[in-house]
């Protein structure tokens, strides 16, 4: 019955993941734990950004929007690969690196939303810049395939038909972006604890 249980809770079946051979590996340990860190204060600033959409929209429940939502064009990138029982670092990865490519182009939105953040968002960006360049490079230390984006964005950015769908639309991408960034945190807390 325990092992039942156990084979059922997504994050306990990783632990069959094919990296026990980089469990003891100091540099990889020491690029997880750093990045850990790294998404945690990514996630603080997005959290910032929430609050701020909140007061000065009154947009703070998702629920009550669900209406407008479904008229809106807001990407929301999933990280299935993150989770699933076949779980392969190269493609949990590739996975993050492609949804922070995303979301670092959908905050320009964000910054049209808030100028009078544009600092806060401008860090943001630069922090998810360089959290996709350190799995980058940690993939190549690896030997896992890795893509090479471009540096400017190819996906269009979002048009809003008014000023609400337009914040509206600012407060999902921020939701769906906080969504993203917990996933791929669990994803590497759960490399480093095998």
């Amino acid at each position: 019955l325990l092992l039942g249980v156990l084979l059922w809770a997504p994050w306990q079946a990783l632990h069959g993941a094919p990296l026990t051979e980089l469990s003891g590996d100091q540099d990889f340990q020491l690029f997880l734990q750093r990045n850990l860190e790294f998404t945690r204060k990514i996630r603080g600033d997005v959290a910032a950004l929430q609050r701020v959409v909140c007061d000065t929209f009154q947009l703070c429940n998702e629920e009550e929007l669900l209406l407008v939502r479904q008229d809106l064009d807001i990407a929301q990138v999933l990280l299935e690969q993150c989770h699933r029982r076949t779980f392969q670092a190269e493609t949990c990865f590739s996975q993050i690196r492609a949804g922070l490519r995303i979301y670092h182009g959908s905050l320009a939105t964000i910054r049209d939303l808030l100028p009078g953040h544009a600092g806060l968002v401008d860090t943001l960006q630069l922090d998810m810049a360089n959290l996709s360049s350190n799995i980058q490079q940690q993939m190549e230390d690896l030997g896992l395939a890795t893509v090479t984006y471009p540096t400017e964005n190819q996906d269009p950015l979002p048009t809003f038909s008014s000023r609400f769908r337009h914040q509206v639309g600012g407060f999902f991408i921020l939701a769906n972006f906080q969504r993203f960034l917990e996933t791929a945190y669990r994803a590497l807390r759960h490399l480093a604890s095998l």
